[in-house]
């Protein structure tokens, strides 16, 4: 078993020092970590000031460089997961695989534990009944305020509105988005929801959402063509 080396004495230091006077020349980080008295008495000296100046600006802009990374990776991940969003709506060639795929992606790439899509349209087809929402529709009443003004809301969902969009998962729900499709060819509403109270909470920025909302509505608006031309 090799021997464990001797820790160095403040003796040697000072020699070590002593010896070598251009040491801090070279290696001017560590007097960041160190704390070196001045023959000031209680005064503080302009040396002192300056190096506790400098080490907090230090920490400072180490704190603001961690959060930009924070911040970018955050962005890589969204990004990453709109674009899985894109491919799979893309794949989808009916309505119904883009509900399906859809349902698949945010529920592994997001995360995300309940789905809806209502498009508000008359539909004849009941094989897509619950896709679609008469515009004439009691059910559409719990949602008026976010139709009218056509932006995300963040938060836990009325028990009419859980209903509406989750059917017998809504006690399950207990924070969602829920955001309207406003489009010239499709109006809707796209919500998405989890078991965590927090998980969408009213101060939660709009953009992702609103992409996402852009995407979807734009690839239903193609199939909707498609099934009636």
């Amino acid at each position: 078993m090799s021997e464990q080396p001797a820790e160095l004495t403040s003796a040697q230091v000072e020699d070590y020092l002593r010896k070598h006077p251009e040491f801090f020349h070279e290696h001017l980080n560590l007097l960041e970590h160190m704390s070196i008295p001045h023959p000031t008495g209680s005064a503080v000296s302009l040396i002192s000031k300056q190096l506790e100046l400098f080490r907090s600006r230090h920490h400072d802009m180490e704190n603001q460089l961690t959060a930009l990374i924070e911040i970018a990776r955050d962005n890589d991940t969204s990004l990453n997961r709109m674009h899985k969003l894109t491919l799979a709506l893309l794949d989808a060639t009916t309505l119904e695989e883009a509900v399906a795929n859809l349902d698949t992606v945010l529920s592994e790439y997001f995360l995300i534990d309940f789905v809806a899509v209502r498009i508000i349209k008359h539909n004849p087809d009941t094989a897509l009944s619950n896709l679609f929402i008469e515009p004439d529709s009691k059910d559409l009443e719990p949602f008026a305020n976010e139709l009218a003004g056509n932006q995300p809301k963040c938060g836990r969902p009325t028990m009419a509105q859980a209903r509406v969009l989750f059917g017998e998962s809504a006690f399950e729900v207990k924070s969602c988005a829920i955001i309207p499709m406003a489009f010239t060819e499709l109006e809707g509403i796209l919500a998405i929801g989890s078991r965590e109270e927090g998980r969408f909470h009213y101060s939660m920025g709009n953009l992702f959402l609103n992409q996402m909302s852009e995407i979807i509505g734009t690839r239903l608006i193609t199939l909707l063509q498609e099934r009636n031309p």
